[in-house]
This record gives structure tokens, C-alpha cells and sequence, in this order.
């Protein structure tokens, strides 16, 4: 990619087509900022994929305080999810960076490609779940796996629903994981 190309990518000013955006959360005071971040962050991946000659639609929400922006329905996006979503996670990075260039503030906007995010929440939280029975059927903790972040918080999130677990987070990045204990 040339300079020109990222120039094109990241442009000082930002033409937002019209998208549709499903607003889910409950505080209206900051949904204005949230569809600004989704809005801003959709140009700018369609921009990309433009440059790189990918095809994919990109569907905006705004969920739990947080814009949400999913890249769709195009052949090849697994190549922007990469080995256990590491493209994906560089890709989020960049996409909240253009988009603290266009507002001033640091954004929290979470980017799904092809539904890896949601099926990777999907699968933890069945891992997460089973996990809880098990630790309430033997009394003993189990630890799994390292995570990322955003991994941790989904299997924090399950045993959370679960009554006589708990779960806590060990270690030190890379290798931080999550510990379910009876509760």
C-alpha cells in the first residue's frame, strides 16, 4: 500500500453515506456520538475496501454504549479476521484510530468481519457455561486457556449468569485467562 493509498483511506474530511443504523442502547445522551463513530468508521472501511478491491456491505448499531460495526456479505473477509482474529484485532485498532482523527476522542467501536466476533461470543459462551457445570459438579476451580480481552469478558460475562460459580482472571498478558471457582 503507498502513501497515497492510506492517504485515501484516512481523508482530512470524511463524506458519511446514508446508512441505516438500529439504535439498541439506552442512554440517547451519547447515541448522537456513537452513530457519529459509526457513521465515520463505516467510510472509512468502505474506503479501504475500495483500495484493497474487496466487496462487503457494512451494517452500523449501537448496542450496550458502544457503536457496533460489522463488515458483510463479501467473498474473502476471512483474510481481515486472520489466525484467532489477530487481522481483525488490528483492524478494530485502526478503524477507532480514524475515527479519534475525525472526533478528537478515543472510540470504543467494536468491528465484527464476516461474523467472527459473534460466532467466536457464541462459542465462549458455551465454553464458558460448561465450564461453570463442571466446577459445580466437582467443588473444584478450573482454569482455562489464555485469552484476549475481549474473550475473557465473554466467559466473565457467562459464568456471571451462572449462581454457585464465580470466575477472575490470572496471569499476565499474552498468557491471562480466565479461573471459574465455586461460589
Amino acid at each position: 500500500m503507498t502513501q497515497e493509498d492510506v492517504d485515501h483511506v484516512m481523508p482530512d474530511e470524511v463524506a458519511v453515506e446514508t446508512v441505516e443504523i438500529a439504535d439498541k442502547s439506552q442512554d440517547d445522551g451519547g447515541d448522537d456520538l456513537l452513530v457519529e463513530e459509526g457513521e465515520i468508521a463505516a467510510d472509512y472501511l468502505e474506503q479501504l475496501l475500495d483500495v484493497l478491491d474487496f466487496d462487503g456491505d457494512i451494517d452500523l448499531d449501537v448496542e450496550s454504549n458502544r457503536a457496533m460495526v460489522s463488515v458483510v456479505g463479501g467473498e474473502d473477509l476471512d483474510k481481515f479476521v486472520g489466525r484467532k482474529g489477530e487481522v481483525l484485532d488490528a483492524l478494530q485498532e485502526l478503524t477507532r484510530l480514524a475515527v479519534q482523527q475525525q472526533t478528537g476522542t478515543r472510540s470504543r467501536l467494536m468491528l465484527d468481519v464476516a461474523g467472527w466476533r459473534a460466532g467466536r461470543r457464541a462459542d465462549l459462551t458455551i465454553v464458558g457455561l460448561d465450564v461453570c457445570e463442571r466446577v459445580k459438579s466437582s467443588g473444584a476451580s478450573e482454569e482455562l486457556s489464555p485469552m484476549t480481552p475481549f474473550e475473557r469478558k465473554i466467559v466473565h460475562d457467562a459464568v456471571a449468569t451462572v449462581s454457585g460459580v464465580r470466575s477472575e482472571s490470572a496471569g499476565v498478558e499474552p498468557s491471562r485467562r480466565v479461573v471459574v471457582l465455586p461460589g
